[in-house]
């Protein structure tokens, strides 16, 4: 069948390009985070002028660790920056702030800022604004597992109760719609284990442009794409008397 409408409920976004953005220009890799940060604010207001509900956006992974040590403190500075400068217009804006991923190991002073924007947030009714933060699908599908698995251990549930809406329920996501729309920006074409268990019947678009040049018209062309598409949720399509 065909989605119920042309928005979708819930939107995820990985933010891909920000160095070959800098690059092609014959900047730091810095100056293609900072642009990013400005194309993140777009996206937000756009998802709140289109009538999305949810957005997730993919800001920092597991494995974003591995990356030279310059640029990943150069990203948490910027994190701790957008949380100083833009958490209370998005709280004016209605926003509600949520950030999924491990906590487990950050800095306290990191974690003290995402507490303090959802708890400010919590309210909210505009828009939900997912934050995955240190976050890795299969690292999260591991610990809800686990949680899962210490329970039937415990005696706590029986092991018929693991079902895959037990276990979603698990997850850091849990309570949210899955994301019916996946966005890529920056011409690769794969999830990079992001929100592998949620986006099991997602529409994927990926498009060309690096992250720092997205804009609301470019989003607007992502959900004209969804729009246009049958969502049969592994179902067949209706056939025709």
């Amino acid at each position: 069948m065909r989605s119920t409408s042309t928005i979708p409920r819930h939107a995820a976004i990985i933010m891909d390009g920000n160095g070959r953005w800098a690059a092609a220009r014959g900047l730091p890799r810095s100056a293609g985070h900072k642009a990013g940060i400005d194309a993140l604010r777009a996206a937000v207001r756009a998802a709140a002028d289109f009538g999305i509900e949810y957005l997730t956006i993919y800001s920092f992974s597991t494995e974003n660790w591995s990356r030279p040590k310059t640029e990943v403190m150069f990203l948490l500075e910027l994190l701790r920056r957008f949380i100083r400068q833009d958490v209370a217009e998005l709280h004016a804006s209605g926003v509600r702030i949520h950030v999924i991923g491990d906590r487990e190991g950050l800095d306290r002073s990191i974690v003290t800022m995402l507490e303090d924007a959802e708890k400010l947030t919590r309210d909210n009714t505009k828009l939900n604004l997912v934050v995955a933060f240190n976050y890795g699908s299969r690292q999260e599908i591991t610990r809800a597992a686990r949680a899962m698995a210490a329970d039937v251990a415990s005696g706590k549930i029986a092991l018929a109760d693991v079902t895959p809406e037990a276990l979603d329920g698990q997850l850091d996501t849990a309570g949210m719609p899955p994301p019916d729309l996946l966005i890529r920006t920056g011409g690769e074409q794969r999830i990079s284990n992001f929100l592998l268990w949620q986006c099991a019947y997602a529409e994927f678009v990926f498009v060309p442009e690096f992250w720092p040049d997205f804009t609301a018209d470019i989003f607007a062309r992502a959900i004209a794409e969804y729009a246009s598409r049958e969502r049969r949720f592994g179902g067949l399509k209706a056939q025709s008397a």
